[in-house]
């Protein structure tokens, strides 16, 4: 059966230990500039949300990739990015409605979770589990759905 990472954003203390253990993880470095997962902290409303790449099923970075450098994986469950095949037009980062594909301008490059090829170092280093990888079901995945949509309502009335 195959995984998803579960955000719990009721669980989330806005500590960004997922943002440095990701940034390691990939590059070598604590850079959360760099992190495929961000953490939006809303200090006046104590709240705080980790977003990352939804691994959406009907991908819409991948159907704007006009290289096809933006790509489904299914066998691991997850939109995988392919650096050799990309142009950099960034078309997929403008087509995320989640903001979760990123370009890295300083090294000219996209910046997507890849789930750690099947560990979340977030997940892992994450102290109050606000962050999970578990077996996706269909509870699971209609859970991941409405508090995406929850985070949008939020998002829209507080800003």
């Amino acid at each position: 059966m195959s995984k998803m990472l579960m955000i719990y954003p009721d669980r989330c203390t806005g500590c960004r230990n997922c943002e440095l253990a990701c940034s390691f993880f990939h590059d070598g470095e604590f850079r959360p500039h760099a992190s495929r997962i961000h953490v939006t902290n809303w200090e006046l409303e104590s709240f705080s949300m980790p977003t990352t790449c939804q691994q959406c099923d009907d991908a819409p970075c991948v159907g704007v990739c006009p290289t096809g450098a933006m790509h489904a994986e299914p066998e691991k469950n997850r939109v995988g990015w392919d650096e050799t095949k990309c142009i950099g037009c960034r078309m997929c980062t403008l087509a995320c409605p989640f903001g979760a594909v990123v370009y890295e301008s300083s090294k000219r490059r996209i910046v997507k979770c890849d789930l750690c090829d099947g560990a979340p170092e977030c997940a892992a280093f994450c102290p109050v589990k606000a962050l999970e990888y578990v077996e996706e079901i269909d509870s699971a995945r209609a859970r991941t759905k409405a508090v995406a949509v929850d985070f949008k309502r939020t998002f829209e009335e507080v800003k």
